[in-house]
């Protein structure tokens, strides 16, 4: 499990001296600040799992700081610290975002059982959130997972205007194999395209997905036309060498053209060009790669 970085703020230093102490002695990771408004600069800078705030602080107290948190930064969790006579209700607490509330004064048990506790939860929704989005036969990214990613890679590219290739590829004939060979024969197959995935794209920067039955996609960032033309032919030769046959690849690519603002309608459209790049694929009898724009590479 991920080491948890832990953000403590209060506008009492010798509070937040305890805190800290408190928080490292149980295993965890810790920094510190004075008020909300220095919360927000740090969590702007720094990855945190958890925040643990005072209510009672100048420039900006620790329920507007909860507000600010449940809006920007939903994935985080928060603690208030609340005080017996405290004008606050652990229902006000929650309906604004808080995770849970101690009060003062409380022992480090008490905090620690509350941190566990939260860590418990964050941990179950994080293996659940991985498992929506892997493929249970090939253990590849799925097509959720798919459709997130290429949001985010989309509009990175537009942002920072460099090139990027989305390419769908399917198995020709995949039907006969199933029909002449069995399922099983025909799943392991489909698993090892990911291995053909793996040994012909570069590592850490092209990501593959199984996109649904046989139908693959590949996501090609900061690449050349070349380049992702090379990593096309690299595809389908390495699937030949695995001796599948009757079956092979037939391979659509498309161009990302970032014109407009609508990131929704731009990726729209780079599917669907890819898409229809595959399908010219197909019409010709497959077994070979297509650009949009009817430049066939082969």
């Amino acid at each position: 499990m991920e080491r948890q970085n832990i953000l403590c703020v209060d506008d009492e230093p010798g509070v937040l001296s305890v805190l800290s102490e408190m928080i490292t002695e149980s295993g965890y990771d810790c920094d510190v600040a004075q008020d909300g408004l220095e919360a927000l600069e740090k969590l702007k800078q720094t990855s945190f799992s958890i925040v643990i705030t005072d209510l009672e602080m100048p420039r900006m107290n620790g329920m507007d700081l909860i507000r600010e948190i449940t809006k920007e930064y939903p994935e985080l969790d928060s603690i208030a610290i609340t005080a017996y006579n405290n004008k606050y209700q652990y229902t006000d607490l929650i309906e604004i975002g808080a995770s849970d509330f101690i009060t003062k004064p409380f022992h480090i048990n008490e905090l620690q059982a509350k941190l566990n506790r939260i860590i418990r939860e964050r941990t179950f929704k994080e293996k659940l959130t991985e498992l929506s989005m892997k493929d249970g036969l090939t253990n590849m990214n799925n097509r959720r997972s798919f459709d997130i990613r290429l949001h985010t890679e989309v509009g990175r590219a537009i942002r920072q205007k460099y090139a990027l290739f989305l390419l769908l590829f399917d198995i020709d004939r995949f039907k006969n194999y199933n029909d002449q060979y069995g399922h099983q024969e025909g799943d392991a197959v489909l698993m090892a395209v990911k291995k053909v995935i793996a040994k012909s794209t570069r590592k850490n920067v092209d990501v593959g997905y199984r996109y649904g039955g046989d139908e693959f996609a590949l996501i090609v960032p900061q690449a050349s036309s070349k380049q992702c033309i090379g990593i096309a032919k690299r595809l389908c030769k390495n699937y030949q060498a695995g001796g599948f046959e009757p079956t092979s690849l037939s391979v659509g690519i498309a161009e990302l053209e970032g014109i407009g603002k609508d990131v929704d309608a731009i990726v729209t459209n780079l599917i669907r060009q890819t898409d229809k790049a595959l399908y010219d694929c197909k019409k010709k009898g497959g077994d070979g790669i297509v650009f949009y724009e009817k430049e066939e590479h082969s």
